[in-house]
């Protein structure tokens, strides 16, 4: 028996939107990068809307406090390592120069964003192995398909004090009768495993830290980051309230959100567009917020599952200094 989840839908269901990994797996390097494209022809110049929710503030990312002043998403989001961030953003401002050379010239500069875990239980940090190349190969290669698990930047991440990861899904919904999708993207390094909920077993958590007790001890220190993409047309207002619901998606699964745990979730909508060169009125389609419960719902369903598919999906790792994270396919035979 393996872990049950809904489904295999992912964020890249949302219309445009892909995916990028790179996975560095090297005895004590189990690392990586992840990259979610809007799928937007230089969003630079064509920003989206967006917003963001910081639930636990331990974190050292990259970009948050602009979209939150603004509203607008200008870049891809790169996720990896707590060590990388730097790097990451210095090469997704390179990449955005490309397209873009005028900026820090003529048109002002770029916001970068990048968000990171802590995989160094896993992962030696201290060797710096995330290289620009490897960060320009992912920009330039994202896709539709993509793996889940213990890969790209969640290669050494916990979820759970199992094997965590890389998790998605997406769910429909309608509003006044139109269709449209959010889909959610989580890298999962948060929870003590006396804390995991599964939808079959509120206890599974203490379960397998019965079957197995040596491996589990540690507090919990981690994160999570979430990434929320739909097409439904809202304001950043809206889009900040959005990322809020993803809290309720992680409690669902047990996390309470410990004191060296940073919880981040940045929700954007491909529906708008800002030209970056338009200075005058601008007008825009959203829905009142009274219509928005149906999207508040589907984001906790889909947080949920991303998070139960980062674990269903991970296979064993051995990594820094011989630590070890298991697979929570190798208990639920004993739990259930």
């Amino acid at each position: 028996m393996k872990i049950a989840t809904k489904s295999i839908k992912s964020i890249t269901d949302v219309p445009g939107v892909e995916v990028g990994q790179i996975t560095l797996s090297d005895r004590d390097i189990q690392t990586g990068v992840t990259i979610i494209n809007p799928g937007i022809e230089n969003i630079f110049k064509n920003k989206l809307m967006a917003g963001a929710t910081v639930f636990n503030g331990f974190g050292k990312s990259v970009g948050l406090i602009q979209i939150n002043e603004l509203g607008t998403l200008e870049t891809p989001i790169v996720l990896t390592n707590t060590f990388s961030v730097g790097l990451a953003s210095t090469t997704l401002i390179k990449y955005m120069v490309k397209d873009n050379p005028g900026l820090g010239k003529k048109s002002g500069t770029v916001n970068p964003v990048v968000l990171e875990c802590n995989d160094g239980y896993l992962n030696d940090m201290q060797q710096f192995s995330i290289k620009e190349e490897h960060v320009f190969q992912v920009l330039n290669s994202t896709d539709k398909n993509f793996e889940q698990g213990a890969v790209g930047a969640g290669r050494g991440m916990s979820c759970y004090k199992l094997k965590g990861g890389i998790g998605s899904s997406s769910k429909k919904f309608k509003i006044n009768n139109k269709e449209y999708i959010v889909g959610a993207l989580v890298l999962t390094n948060m929870g003590k495993i006396d804390e995991l909920r599964l939808p079959s077993d509120r206890n599974a958590g203490i379960k397998i830290a019965k079957i197995d007790p040596a491996e589990h001890h540690l507090n919990d220190n981690g994160s999570i980051i979430i990434i929320l993409a739909t097409n439904l047309p809202m304001l950043p207002y809206q889009l900040k309230r959005a990322s809020k619901r993803a809290g309720n998606g992680i409690a669902r699964t047990g996390s309470t959100m410990s004191n060296g745990s940073g919880e981040i979730a940045l929700a954007f909508s491909t529906a708008n567009q800002i030209n970056h060169e338009k200075k005058d009125l601008l007008t825009t389609n959203f829905y009142d917020s009274s219509q928005l419960d149906p999207l508040f719902s589907s984001i906790v369903d889909v947080v949920e599952e991303s998070i139960l598919n980062s674990l269903k999906y991970a296979e064993d790792v051995k990594g820094f200094k011989g630590h070890k994270r298991y697979s929570i396919n190798n208990y639920v035979d004993k739990i259930f």
